[in-house]
């Protein structure tokens, strides 16, 4: 069909008659704590799609069957008998109203998938509560003494950023970074990018801003409202970007990427918009959340076979864990529970350094594998342009931060 774009989910998964396995949809929402009845109205609109479509078929043929009746009286110079006419007639008005109802069906059956996650595999944690993350890694001592300051406490003290007039010239959370702390800030940017081309990753700095069409494609509905602000005067509406994850995600958007080619790695830099509409009174001190950061990412797109993206996960952890012991930070990395992972996301990795002035981790570093989950919204195939197999592939996709530079600061 001519719709927009393939949904995230393929629909094969929810066909039992073709081999796929419904179950599986349902046990993986059960694991979200999300919406299990979605599948069986996908499966119920697919169903109402595959009649409409074998009714649509027959009634083509029989066009076919009354147009070459009617072409035969012609060829004779006849006038084709006014009930053949009629007949004809009926049929064309049949054939637009299946045309509207598949195209009603494939909409209805696609939006429906669109708000089923991604598929949770059996290594996270089933919990709707984050306090049962678990605990994969730990690196350096998680200390409190009483000498120690905040952080807000010490960007003053140090003449880092001034947000009492950050907040008076762009509104809350607003700041500027002053002195030392602007060459701090540059000296993170620049070692991160250091870090991560030195591990063989492509540099890419990312337009600020996102056409809504692709946005659409790579951010959830709720990130719209809580997190994305809009930009107007364009003549198509355009958004901030919140990471670099998304315009990388749409780098290559309707492309086919060889296996020969895979796995890409890119380190992202951008500068980061957010609204955190769903923040509000959190963390309101210091620069730790505000609405605009630098960030740079890693960003993966690999092999959608066997393993491969499952390895690549570990490995931009492990980077990730890498680089915070190079600058000797202490963390403990956590396998989020079910509950709380975004829709796109399979499994995720946070990475919470300790910060003994809240006397808490705070994240500084989600890692996500999000399989085909995007690739299919924004059509990048893996494998040759035409392959036989009859289905089709779709690369995997995955994004971690690697420093949050305000936030790591």
């Amino acid at each position: 069909g001519s719709h927009a774009s393939p949904p995230m989910l393929d629909i094969l998964l929810f066909r039992s008659e073709q081999g796929g396995d419904p179950d599986l949809v349902r046990e993986s929402q059960r694991r979200r704590y999300a919406d299990v009845a979605l599948v069986d109205q996908v499966i119920e609109y697919d169903q109402e799609w595959r009649k409409t479509r074998y009714s649509l078929d027959q009634a083509l043929t029989t066009r076919g069957k009354t147009q070459k009746e009617i072409g035969g009286f012609m060829k004779k110079k006849e006038t084709p008998p006014p009930e053949l006419l009629e007949q004809k007639k009926a049929i064309e008005e049949e054939i637009a109203q299946l045309q509207a109802k598949e195209k009603e069906c494939i909409e209805l059956r696609d939006s429906t998938i669109g708000k089923i996650g991604n598929l949770v595999p059996d290594d996270v944690p089933v919990h709707d509560d984050e306090e049962h993350n678990a605990v994969v890694h730990e690196f350096g001592e998680f200390k409190r003494e009483d000498w120690m300051l905040s952080h807000y406490d010490l960007i003053q003290m140090a003449g880092l950023a001034n947000t009492e007039r950050g907040s008076q010239v762009a509104g809350s959370r607003g700041y500027f970074l002053t002195g030392a702390g602007v060459l701090l800030n540059q000296a993170l940017i620049s070692y991160a990018m250091h870090f991560l081309t030195s591990r063989g990753a492509t540099l890419l700095q990312t337009p600020f801003v996102m056409n809504k069409s692709l946005m659409s494609k790579v951010a959830q509905l709720a990130d719209f409202d809580e997190q994305l602000y809009k930009v107007t005067g364009a003549s198509e509406d355009q958004y901030l970007i919140a990471t670099s994850e998304q315009p990388i995600c749409a780098y290559h958007h309707g492309e086919w990427i060889d296996d020969k080619q895979l796995p890409k790695r890119y380190a992202g830099y951008s500068t980061c918009f957010r609204k955190e509409a769903g923040s509000h009174g959190r963390d309101q001190l210091g620069i730790f959340r505000v609405h605009q950061f630098e960030k740079v990412e890693q960003f993966a797109i690999t092999s959608p076979e066997g393993k491969t993206s499952w390895d690549e996960q570990e490995r931009m952890i492990q980077t990730s864990m890498d680089f915070y012991q190079s600058l000797g930070i202490p963390y403990k990395v956590v396998n989020i529970v079910s509950g709380e992972l975004n829709d796109a996301a399979a499994k995720k990795y946070d990475l919470e350094a300790w910060f003994p002035g809240s006397n808490a981790h705070r994240e500084l570093v989600s890692c996500s594998n999000c399989t085909d989950y995007q690739s299919r919204r924004l059509e990048v195939r893996f494998g040759q342009t035409k392959t036989d197999d009859g289905k089709k592939k779709y690369c995997h996709m995955l994004n971690s931060t690697l420093i949050a530079t305000e936030r790591a600061m």
